[in-house]
């Protein structure tokens, strides 16, 4: 409550003088949507930011939602989800020169408001600038550079129950965050299947028109079909600067590389000599996984990603397989059992779209692990054999 009282009265404080230099007629504010990049994960899925040109002041500036310290301890602060992004405000031209340099396409679309309600978003994007409204934690799909931007529009004191945004879901289609980052990681085979373990269940529920717009693209079509009491609220995109060429796909690798460890795998369990293969393998296969699931406990339990909660990968991840690796605690075969249960109860959850898996890259894998706790099974349940003096 303080929060608004605090921020009407900065905007109550800044429109007086504001209408007596002619109100906003010398503003023009628009939204900046920026292509993909190929230099960092982070630039993937595009960028967005909200230029503003004031021609009584002679200024065209950005405020850009999406700037952050790379500090010693960013690695840490990023993975825990406790990373500070920042509103910046910056010069047009060096924007757009990080995007020339890069070779990403930029659009602008420019806003439709009347006087006053260039008035209030300026008035916003200054008060939201100022040192101690600027920064907010990040995340990726519920709070980015593009969720801010989404978010004004909605506000009371901005355009509240009056502003409506465009449809951006394809019509009869059921999409989920997971189903559309998978579209955005398409050259990036390791990235997606990386991802894709180290997310859980929340990320599988079908997307409405307003939580895809935590992508820029989105954001820039809701914004296309939006309007103010019924108003249209922007014009057509137009394009600043075009699309440099991108890389392809390529080959997916981790799909190539699972059909390795399968085939050594199946080797060193069936061709007698061997065997000493299929014990490698053994240790390899659930040493990998063991680590991957003490991955995901760290990820969900002790970092702020809502996005890693809930993650069913742990049902074939399993953190004790460390243990079976190396060591041949009692009940050997009962855990084989468990594991092999557990492995397919990931299958159902994917086919009921509780979690849905790469399948295409871990079907190979997971065909390897049921092998391993097969052959955990049965190594377990062989007698030793007794030999007469």
């Amino acid at each position: 409550m303080f929060r608004k009282i605090a921020f009407l009265a900065l905007f109550m404080a800044g429109c007086f003088p504001a209408f007596s230099r002619g109100g906003g007629s010398h503003l023009r504010i628009s939204l900046l949507t920026c292509g993909p990049g190929d230099e960092a994960v982070w630039e993937v899925f595009g960028h967005t930011g909200l230029r503003v040109v004031d021609s009584q002041e002679h200024t065209d500036m950005v405020y850009n939602y999406g700037t952050f310290d790379f500090g010693p301890d960013f690695e840490i602060q990023f993975m825990r989800g406790k990373l500070l992004y920042s509103l910046t405000v910056m010069p047009f031209q060096g924007f757009m020169q990080e995007y020339l340099d890069a070779k990403r396409k930029v659009e602008e679309q420019v806003l439709l408001l009347d006087t006053m309600q260039k008035e209030r978003l300026y008035y916003f994007l200054e008060w939201n600038a100022e040192p101690e409204n600027k920064y907010y934690k990040y995340d990726f799909f519920f709070d980015n550079c593009a969720t801010r931007i989404r978010d004004i529009f909605p506000r009371p004191e901005i355009f509240g129950k009056t502003f409506r945004y465009g449809e951006t879901m394809p019509a009869g289609q059921r999409i989920s965050f997971r189903d559309i980052i998978n579209r955005y990681f398409y050259r990036d085979h390791w990235t997606r299947v990386g991802v894709n373990i180290l997310l859980g269940s929340r990320i599988d529920k079908p997307m409405t028109s307003k939580d895809i717009m935590f992508l820029p693209d989105y954001l820039r079509d809701g914004i296309g079909g939006g309007s103010v009491k019924g108003q249209p609220i922007a014009s057509p995109s137009a394009v600043l600067l075009p699309q440099g060429p991108q890389s392809g796909s390529g080959p997916n690798w981790p799909f190539m590389v699972g059909l390795l460890v399968l085939a050594l795998t199946i080797a060193g369990f069936t061709l007698p000599g061997l065997r000493i293969l299929g014990s490698i393998m053994s240790t390899l296969l659930l040493s990998v996984t063991g680590i991957l699931g003490m991955l995901i406990l760290v990820m969900w339990f002790w970092t702020d990603h809502q996005g890693c909660a809930n993650n069913y990968n742990l049902l074939w991840c399993l953190p004790t397989n460390i243990i079976i690796a190396f060591f041949r605690p009692k009940g050997r075969g009962r855990y084989a059992i468990l594991a092999i249960l557990m492995l397919l109860t990931t299958l159902v959850l994917h086919l009921l779209r509780v979690q849905c898996l790469t399948l295409l890259e871990l079907s190979p894998i997971l065909l390897s692990l049921l092998l391993v706790y097969g052959s955990v099974f049965r190594r377990s349940n062989l007698k030793p054999v007794v030999k007469n003096a």
